[in-house]
Protein backbone atom coordinates (compact mmCIF):
# COMPACT_ATOMS: atom_id res chain seq x y z
CA UNK A 1 0.00 0.00 0.00
CA UNK A 2 1.73 2.61 -1.08
CA UNK A 3 0.46 6.18 0.75
CA UNK A 4 3.08 8.24 0.55
CA UNK A 5 1.65 10.88 -1.32
CA UNK A 6 -0.68 11.73 1.81
CA UNK A 7 2.14 12.10 3.86
CA UNK A 8 2.65 15.77 3.92
CA UNK A 9 -0.86 16.06 4.41
CA UNK A 10 -0.83 14.15 7.54
CA UNK A 11 1.91 16.05 8.68
CA UNK A 12 0.16 19.47 8.41
CA UNK A 13 -2.43 18.18 9.93
CA UNK A 14 -0.48 16.60 12.94
CA UNK A 15 0.96 20.29 13.44
CA UNK A 16 -2.25 21.80 13.35
CA UNK A 17 -3.25 20.33 16.69
CA UNK A 18 0.30 21.56 18.49
CA UNK A 19 -0.93 24.61 19.13
CA UNK A 20 -3.70 27.45 19.06
CA UNK A 21 -7.49 26.56 18.05
CA UNK A 22 -8.50 26.23 14.43
CA UNK A 23 -11.69 25.46 13.20
CA UNK A 24 -12.65 22.26 11.02
CA UNK A 25 -15.81 22.27 9.18
CA UNK A 26 -17.32 19.32 7.60
CA UNK A 27 -18.49 18.79 3.86
CA UNK A 28 -20.99 16.40 2.80
CA UNK A 29 -19.74 16.08 -0.86
CA UNK A 30 -16.92 16.97 -3.39
CA UNK A 31 -18.24 20.58 -4.01
CA UNK A 32 -19.09 21.18 -0.86
CA UNK A 33 -15.65 20.41 0.12
CA UNK A 34 -14.07 22.71 -2.69
CA UNK A 35 -16.01 25.35 -1.43
CA UNK A 36 -14.37 25.27 1.99
CA UNK A 37 -11.07 24.81 0.21
CA UNK A 38 -11.51 27.92 -1.61
CA UNK A 39 -12.29 29.68 1.38
CA UNK A 40 -9.63 29.11 2.77
CA UNK A 41 -9.70 26.26 5.83
CA UNK A 42 -6.43 24.36 6.86
CA UNK A 43 -8.52 21.05 7.23
CA UNK A 44 -12.23 19.19 6.44
CA UNK A 45 -13.69 16.69 8.32
CA UNK A 46 -16.41 14.48 6.75
CA UNK A 47 -20.29 13.94 8.76
CA UNK A 48 -22.01 10.85 8.51
CA UNK A 49 -24.98 12.68 8.57
CA UNK A 50 -24.80 15.34 5.73
CA UNK A 51 -23.29 12.70 3.87
CA UNK A 52 -26.13 9.99 4.75
CA UNK A 53 -28.89 12.68 4.17
CA UNK A 54 -27.79 13.82 0.51
CA UNK A 55 -27.97 9.60 -0.26
CA UNK A 56 -31.30 9.55 0.86
CA UNK A 57 -30.89 7.63 4.44
CA UNK A 58 -31.27 8.37 8.25
CA UNK A 59 -28.00 8.86 9.81
CA UNK A 60 -25.69 5.33 10.33
CA UNK A 61 -27.55 3.58 7.46
CA UNK A 62 -24.52 3.63 5.22
CA UNK A 63 -22.24 0.85 4.47
CA UNK A 64 -18.52 0.80 5.19
CA UNK A 65 -17.88 0.35 1.24
CA UNK A 66 -19.43 3.34 0.31
CA UNK A 67 -18.06 5.78 3.18
CA UNK A 68 -14.29 4.29 2.30
CA UNK A 69 -15.47 5.52 -1.31
CA UNK A 70 -16.81 8.98 0.22
CA UNK A 71 -13.69 9.14 1.84
CA UNK A 72 -11.52 8.92 -1.24
CA UNK A 73 -13.69 10.85 -3.05
CA UNK A 74 -13.21 13.91 -0.04
CA UNK A 75 -9.79 13.40 -0.18
CA UNK A 76 -8.90 13.62 -3.94
CA UNK A 77 -11.31 16.65 -4.06
CA UNK A 78 -8.83 19.17 -2.82
CA UNK A 79 -5.32 19.05 -1.16
CA UNK A 80 -6.34 19.25 2.57
CA UNK A 81 -6.30 17.51 5.38
CA UNK A 82 -9.25 15.04 5.71
CA UNK A 83 -10.42 13.40 9.23
CA UNK A 84 -13.25 10.84 8.94
CA UNK A 85 -16.02 10.45 11.03
CA UNK A 86 -16.11 6.86 10.90
CA UNK A 87 -18.48 5.98 13.49
CA UNK A 88 -17.70 2.47 15.36
CA UNK A 89 -15.68 1.84 12.85
CA UNK A 90 -18.44 -0.03 10.99
CA UNK A 91 -18.19 -3.64 13.22
CA UNK A 92 -18.81 -4.87 16.05
CA UNK A 93 -16.21 -6.98 16.79
CA UNK A 94 -12.16 -5.96 17.33
CA UNK A 95 -11.20 -7.66 14.37
CA UNK A 96 -13.71 -6.34 11.66
CA UNK A 97 -12.57 -3.01 13.40
CA UNK A 98 -9.28 -3.26 12.88
CA UNK A 99 -9.81 -4.54 9.38
CA UNK A 100 -11.93 -1.37 8.85
CA UNK A 101 -9.34 0.67 10.48
CA UNK A 102 -6.60 -0.44 8.17
CA UNK A 103 -8.85 0.21 4.65
CA UNK A 104 -10.35 3.90 5.92
CA UNK A 105 -6.04 4.75 6.75
CA UNK A 106 -5.91 3.32 2.94
CA UNK A 107 -8.28 6.37 1.77
CA UNK A 108 -5.44 8.68 2.43
CA UNK A 109 -7.42 10.47 5.43
CA UNK A 110 -4.95 12.39 7.74
CA UNK A 111 -7.47 11.27 10.64
CA UNK A 112 -10.02 8.87 11.78
CA UNK A 113 -12.44 9.19 14.47
CA UNK A 114 -13.95 5.92 16.40
CA UNK A 115 -16.94 5.92 18.48
CA UNK A 116 -17.83 4.62 22.10
CA UNK A 117 -21.51 3.64 20.62
CA UNK A 118 -23.07 1.35 17.88
CA UNK A 119 -26.02 1.35 16.14
CA UNK A 120 -27.93 0.89 18.88
CA UNK A 121 -26.33 1.50 21.92
CA UNK A 122 -23.04 2.69 23.81
CA UNK A 123 -20.46 0.03 24.49
CA UNK A 124 -19.33 -0.74 27.98
CA UNK A 125 -16.28 1.11 29.35
CA UNK A 126 -13.70 -1.82 28.98
CA UNK A 127 -14.70 -2.51 25.42
CA UNK A 128 -15.35 1.05 24.74
CA UNK A 129 -11.83 1.72 25.59
CA UNK A 130 -10.28 -2.07 23.77
CA UNK A 131 -11.91 -0.82 20.34
CA UNK A 132 -10.11 2.48 20.81
CA UNK A 133 -6.76 0.54 21.74
CA UNK A 134 -7.42 -1.89 18.53
CA UNK A 135 -8.14 0.99 16.31
CA UNK A 136 -4.44 2.75 17.41
CA UNK A 137 -2.44 -0.98 16.69
CA UNK A 138 -4.70 -0.97 13.12
CA UNK A 139 -2.94 2.26 12.33
CA UNK A 140 0.08 1.75 13.63
CA UNK A 141 0.61 -1.73 11.70
CA UNK A 142 0.38 0.76 8.43
CA UNK A 143 2.95 2.66 9.36
CA UNK A 144 1.29 5.60 8.05
CA UNK A 145 1.12 9.18 10.46
CA UNK A 146 -2.58 9.19 10.88
CA UNK A 147 -4.42 11.01 13.59
CA UNK A 148 -7.13 8.72 15.71
CA UNK A 149 -9.65 10.53 17.84
CA UNK A 150 -11.72 8.80 20.53
CA UNK A 151 -15.62 10.14 20.77
CA UNK A 152 -17.49 9.43 23.75
CA UNK A 153 -20.65 9.83 22.93
CA UNK A 154 -22.61 9.85 25.84
CA UNK A 155 -24.43 12.99 25.65
CA UNK A 156 -25.83 11.91 22.24
CA UNK A 157 -27.38 8.78 23.60
CA UNK A 158 -28.68 10.08 26.57
CA UNK A 159 -26.16 9.17 29.12
CA UNK A 160 -24.38 12.92 29.73
CA UNK A 161 -22.95 12.05 33.24
CA UNK A 162 -19.98 13.74 32.58
CA UNK A 163 -17.98 12.14 35.33
CA UNK A 164 -18.44 8.45 33.03
CA UNK A 165 -17.87 10.73 30.21
CA UNK A 166 -14.49 12.20 31.25
CA UNK A 167 -13.28 8.54 32.53
CA UNK A 168 -13.58 7.20 28.98
CA UNK A 169 -11.91 10.55 27.88
CA UNK A 170 -8.81 9.99 29.44
CA UNK A 171 -8.77 6.29 29.54
CA UNK A 172 -8.98 6.65 25.26
CA UNK A 173 -6.19 9.00 25.74
CA UNK A 174 -4.39 6.58 27.76
CA UNK A 175 -5.37 3.89 24.78
CA UNK A 176 -3.55 5.81 21.95
CA UNK A 177 -5.89 8.45 20.97
CA UNK A 178 -4.47 11.44 19.78
CA UNK A 179 -7.29 14.00 19.74
CA UNK A 180 -10.35 13.76 22.00
CA UNK A 181 -13.97 14.72 21.40
CA UNK A 182 -17.14 14.26 23.62
CA UNK A 183 -19.56 15.21 21.14
CA UNK A 184 -22.83 17.69 23.22
CA UNK A 185 -20.81 19.38 25.74
CA UNK A 186 -21.93 22.51 26.20
CA UNK A 187 -20.89 24.33 29.05
CA UNK A 188 -17.81 26.12 30.04
CA UNK A 189 -17.29 23.90 32.91
CA UNK A 190 -17.92 20.81 30.47
CA UNK A 191 -15.53 21.97 27.65
CA UNK A 192 -12.95 22.43 30.68
CA UNK A 193 -13.48 18.98 32.29
CA UNK A 194 -13.22 17.48 28.99
CA UNK A 195 -9.93 19.14 28.23
CA UNK A 196 -8.35 18.57 31.66
CA UNK A 197 -9.38 14.71 31.11
CA UNK A 198 -7.48 14.47 28.04
CA UNK A 199 -4.76 16.67 28.95
CA UNK A 200 -1.55 16.92 27.33
CA UNK A 201 -3.34 15.69 24.19
CA UNK A 202 -5.66 18.19 22.13
CA UNK A 203 -9.54 18.56 22.32
CA UNK A 204 -12.38 18.89 19.54
CA UNK A 205 -15.58 20.14 20.49
CA UNK A 206 -18.66 20.00 17.91
CA UNK A 207 -20.01 24.01 17.85
CA UNK A 208 -23.90 23.48 17.98
CA UNK A 209 -24.44 22.87 21.53
CA UNK A 210 -21.27 24.85 22.78
CA UNK A 211 -21.98 27.57 20.22
CA UNK A 212 -23.06 30.02 22.27
CA UNK A 213 -19.11 30.08 24.13
CA UNK A 214 -17.61 31.52 20.68
CA UNK A 215 -14.26 30.69 19.54
CA UNK A 216 -12.23 32.87 21.51
CA UNK A 217 -13.85 31.28 24.74
CA UNK A 218 -13.53 27.71 23.49
CA UNK A 219 -10.02 28.43 22.25
CA UNK A 220 -9.57 29.96 25.73
CA UNK A 221 -10.56 26.74 27.60
CA UNK A 222 -7.92 25.02 25.98
CA UNK A 223 -9.91 23.07 22.79
CA UNK A 224 -7.46 22.75 19.96
CA UNK A 225 -10.32 22.22 17.23
CA UNK A 226 -13.83 22.98 16.48
CA UNK A 227 -15.92 21.19 13.91
CA UNK A 228 -19.36 21.74 13.26
CA UNK A 229 -20.87 17.86 12.04
CA UNK A 230 -23.43 17.75 9.81
CA UNK A 231 -24.60 21.78 10.45
CA UNK A 232 -23.72 22.97 7.06
CA UNK A 233 -25.23 20.14 5.25
CA UNK A 234 -28.21 21.18 7.34
CA UNK A 235 -28.19 24.72 6.47
CA UNK A 236 -28.04 23.90 3.02
CA UNK A 237 -31.41 21.28 3.55
CA UNK A 238 -32.86 24.78 5.44
CA UNK A 239 -32.42 26.53 1.95
CA UNK A 240 -33.84 23.61 -0.43
CA UNK A 241 -36.67 22.96 1.66
CA UNK A 242 -37.91 27.04 1.97
CA UNK A 243 -37.69 27.42 -1.82
CA UNK A 244 -39.84 23.81 -1.67
CA UNK A 245 -42.17 25.16 0.08
CA UNK A 246 -42.80 28.34 -1.18
CA UNK A 247 -43.17 26.51 -4.61
CA UNK A 248 -46.58 24.21 -2.97
CA UNK A 249 -47.82 27.45 -1.98
CA UNK A 250 -46.98 29.23 -5.52
CA UNK A 251 -44.61 31.53 -4.57
CA UNK A 252 -41.32 32.51 -5.82
CA UNK A 253 -39.46 34.29 -3.30
CA UNK A 254 -37.26 31.53 -1.85
CA UNK A 255 -34.51 31.49 -4.49
CA UNK A 256 -32.48 34.06 -2.93
CA UNK A 257 -28.57 33.34 -3.20
CA UNK A 258 -25.14 34.24 -1.86
CA UNK A 259 -23.35 32.42 -4.59
CA UNK A 260 -23.82 32.50 -8.46
CA UNK A 261 -23.48 29.97 -11.09
CA UNK A 262 -20.85 31.82 -12.51
CA UNK A 263 -19.04 31.56 -9.26
CA UNK A 264 -19.81 27.53 -8.65
CA UNK A 265 -18.88 27.13 -12.57
CA UNK A 266 -15.35 28.67 -12.04
CA UNK A 267 -14.68 26.98 -8.92
CA UNK A 268 -15.49 23.68 -10.35
CA UNK A 269 -14.24 24.52 -13.84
Amino acid sequence: MDTTKWSARRAAFRKLHESGCFLIPNPWDVGSAKWLAHRGFKALASTSSGYAFSRGHADGAIGVDEVLQHLEELVQATGLPVNADFEDGHAGDLEGLRANVRRCVATGVAGLSIEDAGARDMYDFDTAVARIRAARKAIDDTGENVMLIGRADGIFHGQGDMGDITRRIAAFAEAGADCLYAPGVATAEQVAAVVKAAAPKPVNVLLGPAAKLGFKALAGLGVRRISVGGALALSAWAGFTKAVDGLVDQRFDGFSSTVTHAELGKLFG
